[in-house]
């Protein structure tokens, strides 16, 4: 059977998402000196790119129903931030099936798709373009999303590429959280900005999760995600060890990092 990623698809009518069975898996370069003399050579002796297979997310099924806060917890490398591409399009599986009903908001990482010539205020027009709005409607919201990125003056409508890191995730984070999407999709976002604007996006969070939206929130903030969040999971090398309330789910990892010991359970999956 094909792979597939559909979105906006018919589903329960309590699901926002449902995930099937899914695994993504891609090949990576493993040559220990990429050079255009050592790539001629291998192709004159007609040898192939030495390559090794990832298996990135591996058989996760996981249904969640509208209006859910879900935190996705597990070390770099886990497959996080692949399931996050995943469900909002831009990875397509190797197998399985992830099904979206609703409009998507994505920080997946912070700036992506920023033209760095065009300013702030631009920039705000393009992601919401990008995130389905009439362009009536982004400029609609335009100043109120300015507002609240809080940049020091002026800076709004001067090129991104004059950017901090910091202004830089201001604006991505003011975009992403501000555009009321069905489904808002967190990477890491959580850290953007010093620590009043961190206190401020915390509000906003706080707010959206109130208002029933569908939110995923990858963070190794975990204090955060038990306030914020309504269910956890945990990834460990591609496949979901356990699923559950955060602070137990939490609290399970911190007694993996801490003692790098699997629950025996997970021998089982």
């Amino acid at each position: 059977m094909p792979s597939e990623s559909k979105l906006q698809s018919s589903l329960p009518s309590d699901l926002a998402i449902r995930i099937e069975d899914l695994s993504i898996s891609y090949k990576i370069n493993v040559e220990s000196k990429k050079t255009l003399k050592n790539a001629v050579m291998r192709a004159s002796k007609g040898q192939r790119v030495k390559t090794k297979t990832v298996n990135a997310i591996s058989n996760l099924s996981l249904d969640i129903p509208h209006g859910s806060v879900v935190g996705i917890v597990g070390a770099n490398g886990a497959g996080k931030s692949t399931l996050m591409r995943s469900i909002a399009g831009i990875l397509p599986p190797t197998t399985g099936r992830i099904t979206v009903d609703g409009k998507i908001s994505t920080l997946l990482a912070l700036g992506v798709g920023f033209n760095p010539a065009l300013s702030g205020r631009d920039n705000i027009i393009l992601g919401g373009l990008a995130s389905g709005m009439t362009r009536a409607e982004i400029e609609a919201q335009t100043d109120a999303i300015a507002e609240f990125a809080d940049l020091p003056e002026g800076f709004i409508d001067m090129p991104v590429r004059t950017y901090s890191a910091g202004m830089y995730g201001r604006v991505a984070f003011s975009v992403a959280v501000n555009l009321t999407p069905d489904i808002l999709l967190l990477d890491e976002a959580l850290s953007a900005g010093d620590a009043a604007f961190k206190e401020k996006s915390f509000a906003r969070m706080r707010e959206l999760c109130k208002q029933a939206s569908t939110i995923l929130i990858v963070s190794h903030a975990l204090a955060s995600l038990n306030e914020l969040c309504d269910t956890a999971i945990w990834i460990n090398k591609g496949k979901m060890v356990a699923h559950g309330k955060p602070n137990e789910i939490t609290d399970q990892y911190l007694t993996f990092l801490n003692a790098g010991k699997l629950p025996f359970s997970y021998e089982d999956l």
